[in-house]
């Protein structure tokens, strides 16, 4: 009956969800949303819609400049592929994060108009900052307060998710035959780069090499643990390539905080090759860059920008040279759920009076309210849903929030003889994912990771099962 009641509620509407109370589920119980067919007949649909919010709204959690300009519009990119079982989504959008109930509620949505549950839709943020942040949890925290930014505008979000399901019903009118598929890989020069170089003997963080970074010492140091390849899947109907997925992992910034609108350089090295392929959507997912920049190549001036935008696009074009093509011969969805303990000294009276006191700062009270939302999605028994799409030999790997890039590395090391290529920026309720080594190091990522050292566990763990 237990699971029976988690199976359910990735198949119904969120209130409808909420109102099972629904226990935590342990990884060894997950109930796996799959379909394995050989011989299988696949189609691909994909949308897009304009995401990008109005005058005045918010960025990147409410504590950076809001919008005052557009530079270049935000899009959410995605395809349901049907043929597999029931119908799957998987979506990117240019958004800093979706979180907590705002992610089940665009899964939600997107799941009704494709005509399949919750557990088959990945949504994916590709993280820029000057761009919204959805939680809709903190968001009612902030506006009972009277005097704070809102986090997100709720009427503008309403209406995200009606242009999802217009756009996804649009594209299921017309989905074409997938025949083959196909992966590469090419490496990128002179942008990722681990922010978490400075330690002292013990290994103790020092100093973070953020998205921009001026320091020259820093900025000399190596590059550190990355994970160099900007992976790319396309989906083919005989020679016609109908959607490629990129995949690269780093946070993508150039620099933020001026209140103009931008999908940055790793969507605007997307648009680039876009407008020169129309006849193919082209979707661009950020991998595990929790602890990935620009930082060591990029000193945040505006020159920089179309700089960066072109070592990721010559990156997508090396990688779709590299592809051979294969004709379809399985696909396979699979999920686990987790729910990893929150930090033991986030403590809900405490943050719920941080987020009154207008002593604070705005950062001061708006994240102890993502903080205190974590909390109450955790009284609610509310998992976390990981996910992959496994396609002959390719894993599509769906992670959730700002996770490390040894989470990405291990999932290629565990699976080798498959090409695994990774989105994460899903869920981003837990907001940064260290890895359990990582914690006693501190540094910022630390400080902001809502969730005990107990998370690597339990997300490796899902990582194997999928």
């Amino acid at each position: 009956m237990a699971k029976l009641r988690r199976r359910r509620f990735l198949q119904t509407s969120t209130a409808s969800a909420l109102a099972l109370g629904m226990g935590r589920l342990a990884l060894s119980e997950t109930l796996p949303a799959s379909s394995n067919a050989k011989g299988l007949s696949l189609r691909i649909a994909p949308f897009r819609f304009d995401v990008t919010p109005p005058m005045g709204h918010s960025c990147c959690g409410g504590w950076i400049k809001p919008i005052e300009a557009v530079d270049d519009p935000l899009e959410a990119i995605g395809y349901v592929l049907l043929g597999a079982g029931d119908p799957v989504v998987v979506c990117a959008v240019d958004w800093t994060g979706i979180l907590n109930q705002a992610h089940v509620e665009w899964r939600t949505a997107m799941a009704e108009a494709a005509g399949t549950t919750p557990d088959r839709v990945a949504v994916h943020c590709v993280h820029q900052h000057n761009a919204p942040m959805a939680c809709l949890d903190a968001e009612a925290l902030v506006a009972a307060e009277g005097d704070l930014p809102h986090i997100v505008d709720v009427p503008f979000f309403r209406e995200c998710l009606e242009k999802a399901r217009a756009a996804i019903k649009e594209s299921l009118a017309k989905p074409e035959p997938v025949t083959h598929v196909g992966h590469g890989q090419g490496k990128v020069v002179e942008v990722a780069s681990n922010r978490r170089i400075y330690v002292d003997e013990t290994g103790k963080i020092l100093g973070m090499r953020g998205s921009a970074c001026t320091d020259p010492k820093l900025r000399a140091m190596t590059e550190g643990l990355i994970d160099p390849y900007l992976k790319t899947v396309a989906y083919y109907n005989g020679e016609k390539k109908l959607v490629s997925c990129h995949y690269y992992a780093t946070h993508p910034m150039s620099y933020y905080g001026d209140g103009r609108a931008t999908s940055d350089f790793t969507g605007l090295a997307r648009k680039q090759r876009q407008q020169e392929e129309p006849e193919t959507t082209h979707i661009y997912f950020t991998g595990c860059a929790g602890n990935i920049s620009a930082g060591k190549y990029n000193d945040g001036t505006k020159e920089m920008r179309p700089i960066l935008t072109k070592r990721i696009y010559d990156g997508i074009v090396a990688s779709e040279q590299s592809i051979q093509r294969q004709p379809v011969e399985n696909a396979e969805w699979r999920t686990a759920e987790i729910l990893p303990p929150a930090r033991v000294s986030l403590n809900a009276e405490q943050l719920a009076a941080a987020v009154s006191n207008k002593q604070n700062t705005v950062v001061g009270r708006n994240r102890p309210a993502y903080e205190l939302a974590w909390l109450k999605r955790h009284e609610k028994n509310i998992p976390i849903v990981l996910s992959s799409l496994r396609i002959n030999d390719i894993t599509l790997l769906h992670l959730p929030a700002e996770s490390f890039i040894e989470y990405q590395l291990r999932a290629q090391e565990l699976s080798k003889d498959r090409f695994v290529a990774t989105a994460a920026y899903g869920d981003g309720g837990p907001w940064y994912i260290p890895t359990k080594e990582a914690y006693p190091n501190g540094g910022y990522e630390v400080s902001v990771a809502f969730c005990e050292p107990a998370i690597d566990d339990e997300l490796t763990a899902g990582i194997r099962t999928l």
